[in-house]
């Protein structure tokens, strides 16, 4: 049987999807690296979210059940496909020099900060992503990983111990808030 979303438990959720699948759709890319996978794993995560809507919504937070959701796919990904986040492509880019704009330099800074997170488990990565650019805390953290607050700690400490280890990040311009 198809439900009317327009209708019942489900009015409202053409209204949240809208109101927050940017900030989702930014959450899965720091996640996956690649934009075309990122809104897969958003629909993938809305679809889950759409047929438990209404104990969702009960709940009184349904971003972070649809992050978790996001999360929780994701680490699946990771462990069926094998993903590493390569991309196959028919050509390799021909190298050369690439002339940058003033903001080079920081481009190239964030380009290897987003390399570096990239290369940290599924785990790591959601949990740095959700602390540090999501600004969340610590508990609000383990909420959408689903995991005590104990494990946050240990998730991110690893993950930044990895991060100043990275020799590509060695010359990292750091600026802090």
């Amino acid at each position: 049987m198809q439900r009317d979303p327009t209708t019942g438990d489900y009015a409202d959720f053409p209204a949240f999807v809208a109101a927050r699948q940017q900030a989702l759709h930014r959450y899965a890319y720091l996640i996956v690296g690649d934009v075309g996978q990122a809104e897969d794993l958003v629909q993938e995560a809305l679809a889950k979210t759409y047929a438990r809507w209404a104990r969702v919504r009960s709940q009184g937070n349904p971003e972070g059940y649809v992050r978790r959701a996001i999360t929780t796919t994701a680490i699946s990904w990771f462990r069926r496909r094998g993903f590493r986040g390569e991309i196959p492509v028919e050509q390799t880019p021909e190298s050369g020099v690439v002339t940058l704009p003033d903001h080079g330099e920081r481009l190239g800074d964030v380009a290897a900060l987003g390399a570096a997170l990239h290369r940290l488990p599924p785990r790591q990565r959601a949990a740095v992503v959700l602390r540090f650019y999501e600004d969340l805390s610590e508990a609000q953290t383990a909420e959408i990983l689903g995991c005590a607050v104990g494990t946050v700690k240990s998730q991110v400490s690893a993950a930044l111990s990895k991060l100043r280890l990275d020799p590509a990040l060695s010359d990292l311009t750091v600026v802090t808030r």
